[in-house]
């Protein structure tokens, strides 16, 4: 059984002279009390050293990985044949084996024995001193912790999650505070709320007043504008509030404390964090604002979490529960999540809002890739970027304005306006119109010819007459057919052979025809001229005036009367 050792210098490979020791790992310490005892345990086979700090970084990184470089497979295939090889990382040796064809051994015995080896590293090695490899270690260290901070910003960028998330809960906690002043000093100055709109400002009036009844005596230059100071001190006379006492403003004093010390504490962690973001996403700060690129981080969990997500995922970053919503509803999904507070697409219309954020966070994922693994740390493709878009916002923005403002898609024609004139003369062929303001109303109009025969003006009874009138004509009209079918189904029967009537049966047949129909005649003219008598007496009681009455009525009614 071979072990093998990795060291700040290279791999070593130590061949193990009494396997059967192996199998009591309490007593397996013992064996390494002594150099001596140690040499009888193991003895080196092979040493396989590096030849610079690189190489040996590459190694260590590739170990601490789980993977073996080029080196230790080419060293582990020369000495290593129908050996089992014992290691300490269960990763490798699993890869070991697969590309190797190496069987390999990971136990708590393994464990204890490189535990023995360590501790007598230099006697079992020859030629490497305990000088040489406090400096070997401590280079390689170096060069290792460099290479880890250098591609992870998750050590970093924690203290931009926390700041944001702090600063929320600070901007939550002070408008608590704040609205808690207002209510509670409302009740002795209630004029003030509508006064002073600013929580702090209202907070310091409050605690250097007091009472109301001082605010005449006091000057609040230093925190109010003028005019503002001049409203507070005229409505501070004549408040409708209750009087309060000095226990009671003494508490309302501390609140006030409370929440001028909050807002200069957010000032500072704001500021703090301000600093940060320029320090590790200045690009992503350049584009979208340090608020912003901060919860895009706190949200995506980390920069380099960030930097992994593509673009549309940045862009609906925030939004997730209205996108599975409109997803489960076949809605149309959201245009933006958080990348909407940006200040690039607040000056956007809102026609031109999903545009705008489907470019910014194209642009943004770009930038926090270029934050999160990039060489240099400073603004200048951010701020490029941010150039980009402006420009494309004012193109977007000027089509708008060319496709509400242009001309339209067809220019009319001259003729169209030109149409009713004379070639050759300015003149219009026919009059130009003017417009009648008595048609706009058809009570009190009569015509002419009404007013010269007197007639009498249609109402409601005539317009039934009317129908009663077509009615009738129907009816004749319906025995006019009746009498030609009789006449046919006769002729049919004789020519089927039947004998024929008589002439003189015929012809009293139609005169009992004609005579009926003139007795429907008259007493149809009989009912016409009652309804005509009573028309005359209505008109004479209530007379009424009604539009003019049409031409066949007035022959209708001639024939009637004659």
């Amino acid at each position: 059984m071979l072990v093998l050792f990795e060291t700040p210098a290279g791999f070593a490979l130590f061949k193990v002279l009494n396997e059967g020791k192996l199998s009591k790992v309490e007593d397996l310490w013992k064996d390494f009390s002594s150099v001596d005892s140690a040499r009888q345990v193991v003895k080196l086979k092979a040493f396989s050293k590096f030849e610079n700090t690189s190489e040996a970084l590459e190694a260590a990184t590739l170990l601490i990985e789980g993977k073996a470089s080029k080196g230790l497979r080419k060293f582990l295939r020369v000495h290593c044949e129908n050996e089992t090889l014992a290691v300490a990382d269960s990763k490798l040796g699993n890869l070991i084996k697969e590309k190797l064809k190496i069987d390999c051994l990971h136990n708590n015995s393994v464990m204890e024995l490189m535990r023995g080896v360590r501790n007598h590293l230099t006697e079992l090695i020859s030629g490497l001193a305990v000088q040489d490899m406090a400096p070997m270690s401590l280079g390689l260290s170096h060069s290792l912790s460099r290479y880890k901070l250098k591609f992870s910003a998750d050590k970093v960028d924690t203290m931009i999650v926390q700041a944001i998330g702090l600063l929320d809960d600070l901007d939550k906690e002070l408008n608590t505070y704040a609205m808690r002043v207002r209510e509670w000093y409302g009740w002795h100055f209630p004029e003030l709320t509508k006064i002073i709109q600013d929580n702090i400002h209202y907070a310091k009036a409050v605690k250097l007043m007091g009472d109301r009844i001082n605010a005449a005596a006091l000057d609040f230059s230093e925190i109010l504008p003028e005019e503002v100071e001049a409203e507070l001190k005229e409505a501070s006379v004549i408040s409708m509030g209750t009087e309060i006492g000095e226990l009671d403003l003494a508490n309302i004093r501390e609140l006030c404390d409370q929440v001028l010390s909050l807002s200069e504490y957010r000032a500072q962690l704001f500021d703090y964090l301000k600093s940060r973001m320029n320090t590790i996403a200045p690009n992503l700060t350049a584009l979208v604002g340090e608020l912003v690129g901060a919860r895009l981080i706190a949200h995506g969990g980390s920069l380099m979490n960030l930097a992994k997500q593509p673009g549309s995922t940045v862009q609906i970053l925030g939004a997730e529960k209205a996108l599975f919503r409109a997803l489960k509803t076949k809605h149309a999904t959201p245009k933006y999540g958080l990348i909407y507070h940006a200040s690039l697409i607040g000056q956007a219309a809102p026609k031109l809002k999903g545009k705008i954020s489907r470019s910014l966070a194209a642009k943004a994922a770009l930038a926090i890739r270029c934050d999160a693994l990039g060489e240099p740390q400073d603004n200048s493709m951010g701020l490029e970027n941010r150039l980009k878009l402006e420009a494309r916002l004012r193109s977007l923005e000027g089509k708008e304005l060319g496709r509400f403002a242009g001309s339209a898609k067809g220019k009319p024609l001259i003729e169209s306006y030109d149409k009713d004139r004379k070639k050759g003369s300015g003149g219009l062929i026919t009059p130009a119109k003017t417009y009648n303001p008595s048609a706009d109303s058809v009570i009190g109009q009569l015509t002419n010819s009404a007013m010269d025969e007197d007639t009498p003006v249609p109402s409601i009874t005539d317009k039934k007459e009317e129908k009663e009138e077509k009615k009738e004509k129907k009816e004749k009209k319906e025995k006019k057919k009746k009498g030609e079918e009789k006449i046919e189904e006769d002729a049919t029967l004789q020519a089927d052979g039947e004998e024929p009537e008589p002439v003189a049966v015929k012809k009293e047949k139609k005169k009992k025809k004609k005579d009926s129909t003139d007795n429907a005649e008259l007493q149809n003219g009989d009912n016409l001229d009652a309804g005509e008598k009573k028309k005359k007496r209505k008109k004479h009681a209530e007379p009424e005036e009604s539009p003019e009455q049409p031409s066949k009525k007035k022959g209708k009614k001639k024939k009637n009367e004659s």
